[in-house]
C-alpha cells in the first residue's frame, strides 16, 4: 500500500490557539453569532460556544440614563468575552492533566518530610534515604525527585524552597589542577607527599582541618576524617596558632598512646593558624617524638580538602555567615557535631559517619 493509499484518518480535532481566541474576541464584539464566528475561523459552532462560556466575564459600564430616571441603575453589567481569560483558564486546566500526586492524602508521610527538612535541617535526598535504610513504613513510597517537585508545586503546608539547604542547578563545577606551584608555606610538607592510602581513603585516621569563622574573634576548629567523614568540632577563642595547638594537645592527652592510630595525618590549608607544622606534629607527652604528620594543600585549592569544605556547609545550616560563634555554648557545638555525625549520607548508602567509623 502506497503512502497516498493509506487508510489512516487524519485527526480533525485540535485545540484552539491563542491567536484564534483573539479572533473570537474581535468577532464576538462585532456582534457575530457563534455559528458565524465558526465559519470565519473554520471551527464548529459548539467549539465557539464552549470557548465563549469559558472566557466569559462581567464588565460594568456607566448607565447614562440613570441621571434621567430614579429607577434606572447606576451601572449596567455586560457579559463579555476576553481572549486572555480564556487562554489563562486553558493553561490552568492543561497543567492539571496527567497523574495525580502519588503522595495523595498521606498526611503522615508529608508531616515526616516537613519535620525532617524544616526542623532537623535534612535535605530531601537524606530524608528519602533514611526512610529506605531504616525501613520506615508509610502507605506510599516517593523518590527524591518527587519531593523536589512537590516542594516546587507548593503542596506542603510549611515547606518551601527557602527551607532547602541547597537547590543545585545540576551543573558540576569544573576544577583545575594546581600542581608544581610554589607554596606560600615553604616550610610545610606538601600535599603531593601524601601516601596512596591517604589519597584513596583506605585507612581510618587521616583528617582534614579548617576553621569556620563568624562575627568576632571566636571561631570553630573543624576536623574531618577522610574515610568516614566523621567530624570533631571545637570552639576556640581566636584563629591563632596557640588555640590550634591547645586543641591538638588536649586530644593527645585524652587519647594518650591511641592518638597516633586515631590521628595518623592532618591535611590543612596555608592559613596563618596552621603554619607551625612542628607545633602540631610534635608530641607534648613524649618530647622529641612526632604524634602525627601534617600536609598542606596548594594555595587557592579548597577542593583538595573537599570533605572538610562539605562539612563546613553542613555547619552553616546552624551557623550562618555573620553569626557570633562566641555566643555558642559547649553544648551547642557538641549538638551540631552529633547532628553531622548522625546525618545519613548517600555516598555510604545512607549510613552515618558514626556507623562507618565504628
Amino acid at each position: 500500500m502506497g503512502q497516498e493509499q493509506n487508510s489512516t484518518q487524519t485527526l480533525k480535532w485540535k485545540q484552539l490557539t491563542e491567536s484564534e481566541r483573539y479572533k473570537i474576541e474581535a468577532l464576538f464584539q462585532s456582534g457575530l453569532t457563534p455559528i458565524e464566528i465558526g465559519r470565519q475561523i473554520d471551527r464548529d459552532r459548539r467549539t465557539i460556544e464552549r470557548e465563549l462560556k469559558r472566557g466569559r466575564t462581567q464588565r460594568k459600564r456607566l448607565n447614562r440614563n440613570s441621571s434621567k430616571s430614579v429607577n434606572e441603575p447606576l451601572y449596567i453589567v455586560d457579559n463579555v468575552y476576553y481572549a486572555d481569560v480564556g487562554q489563562r483558564i486553558h493553561n490552568e486546566r492543561a497543567s492539571n492533566k496527567g497523574r495525580t500526586w502519588k503522595i495523595g492524602h498521606n498526611h503522615k508521610l508529608s508531616a515526616h518530610i516537613e519535620r525532617k527538612i524544616c526542623d532537623e535541617r535534612y535535605s530531601p535526598d537524606a530524608v528519602i534515604g533514611e526512610i529506605k535504610t531504616k525501613g520506615l513504613s508509610f502507605d506510599v513510597t516517593v523518590c527524591t525527585k518527587t519531593v523536589y517537585n512537590m516542594i516546587d508545586a507548593g503542596l506542603f503546608l510549611r515547606l518551601s524552597n527557602k527551607d532547602l539547604p541547597v537547590k543545585r542547578n545540576g551543573k558540576k563545577r569544573k576544577y583545575r589542577q594546581t600542581r608544581s606551584v610554589a607554596l606560600n608555606n615553604t616550610k610545610g610538607r606538601s600535599i603531593e607527599e601524601r601516601p596512596p592510602e591517604v589519597e584513596n581513603r583506605e585507612e581510618y585516621g587521616h583528617w582534614e582541618m579548617d576553621c569556620v569563622v563568624g562575627k568576632g574573634k571566636a571561631c570553630l576548629l573543624v576536623m574531618t576524617e577522610r574515610k568516614s567523614r566523621q567530624q570533631l568540632l571545637f570552639k576556640i577563642a581566636a584563629k591563632t596558632q596557640h588555640c590550634v595547638h591547645a586543641v591538638i594537645n588536649k586530644l593527645e592527652r585524652r587519647y594518650k598512646s591511641r592518638f597516633k592510630q586515631i590521628f595518623r595525618s592532618i591535611t590543612m590549608d596555608n592559613g596563618s593558624e596552621f603554619l607551625d607544622m612542628e607545633g602540631i606534629e610534635n608530641s607534648v607527652l613524649n618530647v622529641g617524638t612526632k604524634r602525627t604528620i601534617c600536609y598542606y594543600a596548594h594555595p587557592y585549592s579548597a577542593y583538595e580538602r573537599g570533605s572538610n569544605e562539605n562539612a563546613n556547609k553542613l555547619i552553616r545550616r546552624f551557623i550562618p555567615k555573620g553569626s557570633d560563634i562566641g555566643k555558642l555554648s559547649f553544648a551547642d557545638v557538641k549538638r551540631i557535631e552529633h547532628w553531622i555525625n548522625c546525618y545519613p549520607r548517600r555516598i555510604f548508602g545512607y549510613k552515618t559517619a558514626n556507623e562507618i567509623a565504628a
